[in-house]
């Protein structure tokens, strides 16, 4: 029987079959019993539909049967949620690919018990996992498994457990700079010989309170100088498989434009200056010009800033032996500009906005630091109008 053949003499496989207007569709029968077509104007490209749909079939009769696995399980759970935001998907990916390594993954749902998974937590500890990397991943594992309980698969979920009572919480509270120490910070990045070429970078972070992922976005085209504001309206990240994508601001909130201080101001116009001249401009899903390229004319993104910022420190520290700094990333900066702002007074609702957090209560809560002296000096202007009101009514 000869083989059925696209308009390029390619053989196509069982189920599929090219129309007349050229559209390629693949037709198979799901596990339910119904059948299914599916459509693309490109072979390669439905083909790989195929091996997914394949996959999740395979995975609806397992769920069907009881018989599904932990990794079938949490495949499934993804794929139910839809309209996720990019780097949400690469976490999701990264969390599968984490399942894929180990043998908790090919374990069935109905016989992994609470010390399986508290096992399976302590050994990606042990593997380098932080606390925080397993909260995450746990995040996404917790409610696939909540999924089974509620289908009856199972009757309790194995991940109901404080994380704490099984690894140490090894987070550290996210702390201000004080005065001090942005003063020490500063003048290091600005004099030594390694990561000066850095300081205008370091002075916007510091001055805008920006996120490293909305820092690396920016482009020349967002840098109002003559008006001296700054427009944010997305971020630039980089996947696993090294791909530059631009992702909305992480919430709609964070939409704003932030006026340039003068030495934001003339950071910005060093930054431009000495930004290297590229022959062919990248381009992020339409953007170009990005303000912060490294020396091969591509866009820098966080991970770059925080090999920066973890090797600036540790030869600050090297230094200053006698007097080390806290751990500083760039995420502190943006902290340290939060606290600033609260301790100069500015409106609360007025940070809310810079911050572009959705809600003041986000920003009351990041702004839980002060340094002794803002607290003296607070308390002592309390004091004094508490004073000055109290010698007024008596007389």
């Amino acid at each position: 029987m000869e083989k059925r053949k696209d308009n390029k003499g390619r053989i196509l496989k069982t189920g599929e079959s090219q129309r007349k207007d050229l559209i390629y569709q693949y037709r198979y029968t799901g596990h339910d019993g119904k059948r299914v077509t599916i459509y693309d104007s490109d072979l390669k490209a439905l083909r790989e539909r195929e091996k997914e749909l394949q996959k999740l079939s395979i995975i609806g009769a397992n769920y069907s049967s009881n018989t599904i696995k932990v990794i079938e399980l949490v495949e499934k759970y993804i794929n139910l949620r839809q309209g996720a935001r990019r780097n949400t998907k690469e976490f999701r990916l990264f969390t599968v690919n984490t399942i894929k390594r180990d043998a908790f993954g090919n374990m069935q749902v109905r016989n992994v018990t609470m010390a399986d998974a508290q096992e399976w937590v302590i050994r990606l500890n042990r593997d380098g996992k932080s606390y925080c990397s397993i909260k995450s991943i746990r995040g996404v594992v917790k409610p696939a498994f909540k999924m089974a309980v509620n289908e009856g698969i199972i009757y309790r979920n194995p991940f109901d457990f404080q994380l704490s009572d099984v690894i140490k919480n090894d987070m550290s509270t996210r702390t201000a700079l004080t005065q001090e120490q942005q003063n020490a910070w500063m003048s290091f990045i600005k004099n030594d010989p390694v990561y000066s070429k850095h300081y205008d970078e370091f002075v916007v972070l510091l001055g805008t309170g920006l996120r490293i992922s909305e820092f690396c976005g920016l482009t020349l085209d967002d840098l109002d100088f003559e008006n001296q504001r700054i427009n944010v309206d997305h971020q630039l990240c980089k996947s696993m498989t090294n791909e530059y994508f631009v992702e909305n601001t992480k919430t709609k909130c964070g939409i704003r434009t932030i006026p340039m201080s003068s030495d934001v101001y003339d950071s910005l116009k060093n930054i431009v200056s000495n930004r290297i001249k590229s022959q062919k401009e990248y381009v992020v899903d339409g953007y170009t010009n990005f303000l912060n390229i490294n020396r091969y004319g591509n866009p820098c993104v966080s991970y770059n800033y925080d090999s920066i910022f973890k090797s600036a420190l540790k030869r600050y520290n090297k230094h200053h032996a006698d007097n080390p700094l806290p751990k500083i990333t760039p995420h502190i900066m943006r902290h340290t500009f939060c606290t600033n702002l609260i301790n100069a007074g500015v409106n609360i609702k007025t940070v809310q906005y810079l911050m572009g957090h959705s809600t003041a209560n986000i920003t009351l809560n990041i702004y839980s630091h002060s340094d002794y002296d803002s607290v003296v000096s607070q308390v002592a202007s309390l004091n004094a109008y508490s004073n000055l009101k109290h010698n007024t009514i008596h007389v």
